[in-house]
């Protein structure tokens, strides 16, 4: 792993502005990627993290926050604070990178004096290095500019899933391509430490030079192909043969305790094709059991390195001042067909492998709600988000769950708000659009929070948005669903039809929000 004399740096940079940063606080974004809303301990698995549980209790959960349902749409509501839709990153075409008329959260706070640091996963523009991170204001890069898709080596990605350009994988720091598919990393390498242990060296550097920090940290993980180190799949191993039905059926127990769903909340039947649990035979059910372990095995190994950065963060004497906020980027992913796949030449969880865990298992990792990654209703757009700031949130409001319904646009403007940055304008000579979403600072400080506009989301012919207790949804152009988020979460009731003034209500908001996009586009 490369130490911080990769990155010689001198002090004089700290000029007159070191006083007036000092109450500044550090902010450490971490996203998972196709994890479910019920895959960490604090939100109802059996699958232990208990440093994630720590930033949880001390710290606050939201019951409520979304997501844009898949991957690259998420990051760019993300990085820019803007629905995709009004950018033209509406699909997980990881190609055109972001618009020219949104800023980064690098580059929306990096003039508030603060280092910028980017590892893991970036997938939001990769064909021009001035796509990649440091071409959009984050000082240093350590991570992949394509996306995901391996955890051992990008060689194996290659071989086992796209052999041509679609498949190309590689690892770079800052514009520098390190590893790619014809020189994989050193035995022992595996992404999720990677990113990690790298991040914290520049974690290092923003210390040494007294500047506060922003570190967007994008975990592959746990993301198919499942790898995962032997001794994590080990912990889990057995525990998965009660069969998904059973594991499903105590995550909605839990999360009713924990005060998450509420008793009104009804746990969907399973998806119609999941067969039933004792029509496998021993040997599908102990691949099974593999497949599930090595799935756990990856998000356990995710909190792993929470401890890490914990850990870290005391040593160097800023933890009480650093921000931490944890989601992921979409529910659980139902590729691979109903009962999963492995196309790979090796066992569930080597680098030789190719495995998905299929909607078996993403059914489980939902859990309470239907649909998976992709679609618009709960299953696909409801995440974790998990916020810690000793310094910021009063201890009163430590374990609290928040109910007000948030989103991942509402993290730019959280950011810009802690920073004292500025969204500008204008940058590098192109007019900006006004950032959509709303600071979330008021929840950390317990005081009243409120939304004047709808959330709304727009995603491969899907529509949706959600008004106060109310959603719509619109699959592929089909006709309008509307749920009562209130006595309803997991969409077993379509009001649509009992409703039909509420729904007229509610379209004429998103055609006019729909309509004003496409104009923006237009005009830019």
């Amino acid at each position: 792993m490369a130490r911080i004399s990769r990155y010689v740096i001198g002090l004089a940079a700290l000029g007159s502005f070191a006083a007036a940063k000092a109450e500044q606080p550090n902010i450490i974004v971490i996203m998972t990627d196709d994890m479910g809303f019920s895959d960490l301990g604090c939100y109802g698995s059996e699958i232990k993290t208990p440093n994630l549980d720590m930033l949880a209790k001390q710290g606050l959960r939201f019951t409520q926050f979304y997501n844009e349902g898949v991957c690259v749409p998420t990051r760019v509501s993300l990085l820019t604070g803007l629905h995709p839709k009004q950018t033209g990153n509406n699909s997980n075409n990881r190609n055109i990178g972001l618009s020219q008329h949104s800023v980064t959260l690098a580059e929306a706070i990096g003039s508030a004096g603060y280092r910028t640091y980017h590892t893991g996963k970036w997938m939001v523009g990769d064909k021009e290095k001035s796509m990649w991170p440091v071409g959009r204001g984050f000082d240093h890069s350590y991570g992949c500019p394509e996306g995901g898709g391996f955890y051992f080596a990008p060689s194996a990605f290659y071989a086992n899933y796209y052999a041509d350009s679609r498949g190309e994988r590689s690892i770079a720091r800052d514009t520098e391509v390190i590893y790619d598919i014809k020189k994989d990393p050193p035995k022992g390498w595996y992404s999720t430490d990677a990113w990690t242990e790298e991040g914290i060296e520049f974690v290092r550097e923003a210390v040494g030079m007294k500047q506060p920090f922003l570190w967007y940290l994008a975990y592959n993980a746990p993301h198919w192909p499942l790898k995962a180190k032997p001794e994590d799949i080990t912990k889990y191993r057995g525990k998965y043969k009660v069969g998904w039905d059973k594991v499903r059926q105590r995550r909605y127990e839990r999360l009713i305790k924990l005060g998450i769903i509420g008793e009104n909340c009804k746990l969907p039947p399973r998806g119609e094709k999941i067969p039933e649990w004792d029509s496998l035979s021993e040997a599908e059910k102990d691949e099974q059991d593999l497949r599930m372990a090595t799935y756990a095995g990856m998000v356990d190994c995710v909190d792993q390195n929470i401890g890490k950065i914990v850990r870290s963060l005391k040593e160097l004497d800023v933890y009480e001042n650093t921000v931490i906020l944890f989601l992921s980027d979409n529910g659980g992913d139902a590729g691979g067909g109903v009962i999963g796949s492995n196309t790979g030449k090796g066992t569930c969880g080597t680098a030789e492998s190719h495995v998905k865990y299929g909607e078996c298992w993403a059914n489980v990792c939902d859990t309470p709600f239907r649909k998976y990654k992709a679609w618009l209703h709960e299953g696909g757009v409801a995440t974790p988000l998990i916020a810690h700031w000793p310094k910021g949130i009063p201890s009163r409001l430590h374990g609290t769950l928040v109910t007000e319904p948030t989103h991942v646009i509402d993290l730019m403007a959280t950011c810009v708000d802690l920073s004292g940055g500025k969204y500008p304008a204008t940058y590098r000579g192109n007019k900006i659009i006004p950032m959509a979403g709303k600071s979330l600072r008021p929840l950390f400080e317990g005081k009243t929070f409120s939304r004047e506009s709808p959330i709304y989301f727009n995603l491969g012919g899907h529509r949706a948005m959600r008004k106060g207790r109310w959603k719509l949804i619109s699959v592929k152009g089909g006709p309008w669903e509307l749920y009562d988020m209130q006595t309803d979460r997991t969409e077993l009731n379509n009001m649509a039809a009992e409703l039909p003034e509420k729904v007229k209500e509610l379209s004429i908001l998103y055609d006019a929000w729909s309509d004003q996009c496409s104009a923006t586009m237009k005009n830019r």
